[in-house]
């Protein structure tokens, strides 16, 4: 389909009559977008010309057909102002200093990993979704490979930026260092499945290191792009583990992409039914009210032949706030089409050129629109419904709203460069001193500094404290029993006593850890009985004296409560010091995490000293469970070699374990018309003659056994376990808190007295400390720049002079969406930025 046949085919459905409020010229942000609302000039032809030109969006027309003349602010006696003309001057030229400048500070915020980053559109959807399509039809040309199947394994950062004499796209692949190298379409795809290809053979088969790539084109919007890898709906069961795996690693690494504030989420559905949404429901995890969650219907030219009824069609244009939140951003979703094929040469190729892609993505777009129309029976409302239909409407609304993104964090970028600046001078200082003082007193002094830094953020740790993140470095009951073992029972089973224990699925670290381990063990081994008593047991522990024959149950009672108490508990010292020997070990790499991230780690080369830091700790931390497990074993012996029956003779004695039975009132088994003397007589000598001496066990002798063997288990239980824990919490916790650094600073001195040249390695700190230099640099020289440029740009909208055309007009003079809300209670968002 040719320009003018395309151009009239628009006319005729209307499409030209939907523009309004969308007269800017061409799409990119130039001079001319920030002028266009504001001129009041033009004839109607031209500015039919440009609705035309808005609604092809990708074909091209000849710019003076166009009436691409700069706009103007004419005044009262139709001469332009001086504030207009710096207005348009800085529209001009102003605007691409401060894309290049956002461009430069995602790139610096990636390079070398700042907390902060320009704003873009971040793209979110399913492998399904047609998310990479769709940023091709956004940028006006192919590059990625698309279709089924995982083929972004890293996100891929799109810095678009408008070029009128770029007649083809000029591709810029961004390395490390901020280093620009020009590439070829071909060339940035083969890159693009390299490392696709290199990412699914190895272990994680995903990265969350951006692709970063700057593309000049004339068709291209001034836009920054994310494009993240599809998220993945894996099928339940064991056989699809991988899958399963893979899709948790793509919801990492999206999640930690939407959690940047400064990026808007395009997140994209694809499906008819508004209430059946996962990628927003997905989305909603990080914006719940998704307040900064643009939300798309890709592939619409499937969804209307679903349609039977005007109804379903106005449903699904205008859905009401219990199937989508009113609160999203622009008040009401986009809805669009990709025309599916490949550009090429090939027979498997659809399209001849990207000129013949860009034609077909608004042939679709048209097409849409009159398929729409025809269900409704009506034409398309221009703001409530044309503004939202199409590639080109999604374009320029992203467009304008990361412009005004950019116009309302230019003031707050001015003091954040300033403090990285400082605080990167700084750094490059301390090396520079560190460079200069590579001496055996100075090497000293450092590894002190580290010793005590080390120190005091273990007892940081164990007191308690937040500055560690728990999503990182925390573990819940389970993950805990994973790594550092569970409590088992005897065949080797997990004990199931779990159900009331408090903060179980808390992800816990440092002293949280090892109180709630403890807890653990009182909870468990606290609740424990003693295992059923046999017969056999019974008669083989009464045996024989060496002074006679009979029977002596207490002394059966007795040993049978110790045996079973020392096999049982005695598993459950070595278990308990290996959990809380795991707990102490996790505190070293939190430590170093911490001292990192606060600037208090030695610098790079100083491997070797800190590993013997590691060790040292390690070392203590199995001395100490040595012996506390040692102290408990003590006891556990102590209290199993001689029972003392002030432990176990609690309140009530044997009463409590035998009621007596019978009539209230009467002896126990007591019958009318008979003395109760004689009958409570006869009892005892029958009990007398079963427990001195006969072997044969009657329910009264092993009732007996049976009460005296749990009460002494139970006494031993209790004793144990408070012995245990205090055992431990004096011979492991306290040596731990207050033994360790008198410990650590003896090992410490003699390695520096008899071997530092073995845990200081010179020549490598010299040649990292230069290395830290360099990079400090060429940091120190990026944040300078970017610096420099944020403030002439902000002094530039602060002057009152570019600010008086909006004054005059009742303007705040900052970029802005207007937002509007129609009938139906949404805000759609006219396509008009002012400035």
């Amino acid at each position: 389909m040719t320009v003018s046949s395309t151009e009239n085919w628009l006319k005729s459905l209307g499409a030209s009559a939907t523009a309004n409020d969308m007269s800017t010229p061409e799409h990119g942000l130039n001079g001319d977008s920030f002028a266009a609302n504001g001129s009041a000039g033009g004839s109607r032809s031209s500015e039919r010309r440009r609705n035309v030109a808005a609604s092809l969006d990708f074909v091209e027309v000849d710019q003076q057909q166009q009436g691409r003349q700069t706009p103007t602010f004419p005044t009262e006696n139709g001469s332009r102002s001086a504030g207009a003309m710096a207005n348009n001057s800085f529209a001009r030229s102003g605007n691409e200093r401060l894309y290049e400048a956002y461009n430069e500070l995602h790139s610096l915020a990636q390079d070398f990993r700042k907390p902060f980053d320009a704003p873009a559109i971040l793209v979110v959807g399913h492998q399904t979704d047609g998310k990479s399509a769709l940023v091709e039809a956004l940028m006006g040309f192919q590059f990625n490979h698309v279709g089924g199947g995982t083929k972004t394994r890293r996100p891929i950062t799109l810095h678009m930026k408008y070029n009128s004499t770029c007649i083809e796209p000029h591709c810029f692949l961004i390395m490390e260092g901020a280093v620009e190298t020009e590439v070829t379409l071909e060339e940035l795809q083969e890159y693009i499945e390299s490392e696709n290809r290199r990412l699914e053979a190895e272990h994680d088969k995903f990265w969350a290191k951006e692709i970063v790539v700057r593309i000049e084109y004339k068709y291209c919007p001034n836009l920054t792009i994310i494009d993240t890898p599809g998220l993945i709906s894996a099928a339940p069961g064991r056989r699809n583990a991988s899958q399963q795996q893979a899709q948790r690693q793509v919801e990492a690494l999206v999640r930690s992409k939407m959690e940047q504030r400064e990026y808007i989420v395009l997140c994209l559905e694809d499906t008819a039914d508004w209430g059946n949404a996962t990628t927003r429901k997905f989305v909603m995890q990080v914006d719940p009210n998704l307040e900064r969650t643009v939300i798309v219907s890709t592939k619409l030219d499937t969804r209307i032949p679903q349609f039977a009824r005007g109804a379903d069609v106005e449903l699904f244009l205008r859905p009401p706030s219990k199937l989508l939140e009113s609160t999203i951003l622009g008040g009401s979703p986009f809805y669009t089409s990709v025309p599916s094929g490949r550009v090429g040469v090939s027979r498997d190729a659809v399209f001849r050129s990207n000129d013949h892609f860009r034609e077909a993505v608004a042939a679709r777009e048209a097409n849409d629109v009159h398929q729409l129309e025809k269900k409704l029976g009506r034409k398309l409302d221009g703001h409530a419904e044309r503004n939202r239909v199409g590639v080109s409407q999604l374009r320029r609304f992203l467009e304008q709203l990361l412009q005004q993104k950019y116009f309302e964090n230019v003031p707050s970028i001015v003091p954040l460069l300033e403090r990285e600046h400082r605080g990167a001078a700084q750094k490059l200082d301390d090396t520079v001193c560190e460079l200069s003082n590579l001496q055996e007193d100075r090497l000293k002094k450092r590894g002190r500094q580290f010793r005590e830094r080390f120190l005091a953020k273990i007892g940081t740790l164990m007191k308690g404290t937040i500055s560690a993140s728990p999503e990182r470095f925390g573990e819940t009951l389970a993950d805990e029993h994973i790594r550092g073992g569970a409590f088992l029972d005897a065949d080797g089973q997990p004990l199931p006593h779990y159900s009331n224990l408090a903060n179980k699925h808390m992800r816990l670290y440092g002293g949280a850890q090892y109180h709630r381990a403890m807890a653990e063990f009182r909870h468990v081994v606290g609740q424990m009985q003693c295992s059923d008593i046999s017969r056999e047991e019974i008669v083989n522990s009464c045996g024989v004296s060496d002074a006679h024959d009979g029977t002596d149950y207490v002394k059966s009672a007795i040993e049978i409560a110790v045996s079973k108490s020392k096999q049982l508990f005695e598993p459950y010292l070595h278990q308990l010091g290996f959990r809380l020997s795991h707990i102490a070990r996790r505190i070293l790499p939190i430590s170093m995490h911490l001292m990192m991230r606060d600037g208090e780690m030695m610098t790079s080369g100083n491997d070797l000293y800190l590993k013997r830091v590691g060790q040292i700790y390690y070392k203590f931390i199995e001395q100490v469970e040595k012996e506390a497990v040692g102290h408990c074993m003590a006891d556990l012996k102590s209290v199993t070699s001689y029972v003392t029956w002030s432990l176990h003779n609690k309140e009530g004695g044997l009463q409590s374990v035998f009621p007596a039975k019978g009539a209230p009132g009467g002896p126990p088994n007591s019958e009318p018309g008979k003395d109760p003397g004689a009958s409570t007589q006869q009892e005892l000598v029958s009990l007398l003659e079963s427990s001195l001496w006969s072997r044969r066990l009657g329910p009264v002798s092993e009732d007996i056994v049976a009460a005296l063997v749990c009460r002494i288990f139970e006494g031993i239980r209790d004793y144990v376990v408070q012995s245990m824990e205090l055992k431990f919490n004096t011979f492991f916790l306290l040596p731990l808190m207050s033994e360790f650094g008198s410990v650590l600073r003896e090992e410490v001195e003699t390695i520096f007295s008899t071997s530092l040249e073995e845990v200081f390695d010179i020549k490598l700190v010299k040649r990292n400390l230069e290395q830290a230099r360099v990079n400090l640099e060429a940091e120190l020289e990026q944040v300078q720049r970017l610096r420099g440029k944020f403030s002439e740009i902000h002094a530039t909208l602060s002057t009152p002079r570019f600010a008086a055309p909006d004054r005059e007009n009742g303007n705040a003079g900052k970029g802005s969406v207007r937002v509007t809300r129609d009938a139906s209670g949404r805000k759609p968002l006219a396509s008009n930025i002012k400035v």
